[in-house]
């Protein structure tokens, strides 16, 4: 496939949005073209949010969108257009069926492929003449997924796809964006509760919390780079604040968010660090530092 000359499938700069009690502050990251990035963060982090404002479900306070290297001006039908989604909240009309449901998409995408998608049925063996209120709450949302592929997007914006979703199917999910991804020309914006998922097949992780940015970092730095010091509060306390992200005590002492695994080892050269997944990185941030 020809390759498309742009950088970036997604950039956004200072992304504002304020509604009742809940603010996204200056949010900023970029995700290059060929790559998957997991968005995570606590319910009410902003995550969804930020991804309505991308789609244009939601107009922003102030900021910019460019989404394949273009600014999101006026409508931006035209950019979304290569853009395929799946949200949480989203809906189905209950009395079609997968061939119905594709009969009216067919019209409204210009790439629709029609034999693609009935790959994917067969792919998540979805039967195509099946009303969707008699489909499981895992079968909607293999279907969500293969409605936002046929039509070929340059660019999957997913929020928690998973969801519902059992192990097996998890893990054919997860290998069906991997081979989106292979020709370097499509990206993955994907929102996940599931950390072990993002850990397997991201390139960048982007972490919201109460509406800000606390990192936007490549995956495997992450995981290199953050460590668990597990210490008394006696050796905690002779801790320089700036030696780590986040704590949180515990009945034998404290699990220290170390966020330089290879200067920490340095200066305290005695200290056992284990590994810190994703998940414990973002258990132990959201913890209030001293």
């Amino acid at each position: 496939m020809k390759q498309i000359s742009y950088e970036n499938a997604i950039q956004l700069e200072d992304l504002c949005k304020s509604f009742g009690d809940f603010q996204l502050n200056h949010i900023s990251f970029s995700l290059p073209r060929g790559t998957i990035m997991g968005l995570i963060g606590e319910n009410g982090a902003g995550k969804t949010t930020t991804i309505k404002l991308i789609l244009s479900l939601l107009h922003r306070d102030s900021g910019d969108i460019r989404l394949f290297d273009q600014p999101l001006a006026g409508d931006g039908a035209k950019l979304r257009s290569r853009i395929g989604s799946v949200l949480d909240q989203g809906f189905f009309y209950e009395e079609l069926t997968p061939k119905q449901m594709a009969n009216v998409l067919r019209h409204c995408h210009a790439g629709w492929d029609d034999g693609y998608f009935s790959q994917l049925l067969e792919r998540f063996q979805l039967s195509p003449e099946k009303c969707c209120k008699a489909l499981s709450r895992g079968m909607k949302a293999k279907l969500k997924l293969a409605l936002a592929m046929a039509p070929h997007p340059q660019l999957l914006l997913l929020d928690e796809p998973t969801s519902g979703l059992d192990p097996v199917a998890r893990s054919q999910f997860l290998d069906l964006l991997q081979e989106f991804i292979q020709d370097e020309n499509c990206s993955v914006l994907l929102s996940s509760h599931i950390t072990s998922d993002l850990e397997r097949i991201t390139d960048y992780i982007t972490y919201l919390r109460g509406g800000s940015l606390i990192f936007s970092e490549e995956t495997s730095r992450l995981l290199e780079c953050f460590a668990v010091y597990r210490c008394g509060w006696e050796d905690f306390q002779l801790l320089s604040p700036h030696q780590y992200a986040g704590y949180r005590k515990n009945t034998f002492g404290c699990d220290v968010l170390i966020s330089n695994r290879k200067e920490f080892s340095i200066s305290h050269p005695d200290a056992v660090l284990d590994p810190a997944s994703l998940e414990t990185i973002m258990t132990l941030f959201a913890q209030p530092a001293l």
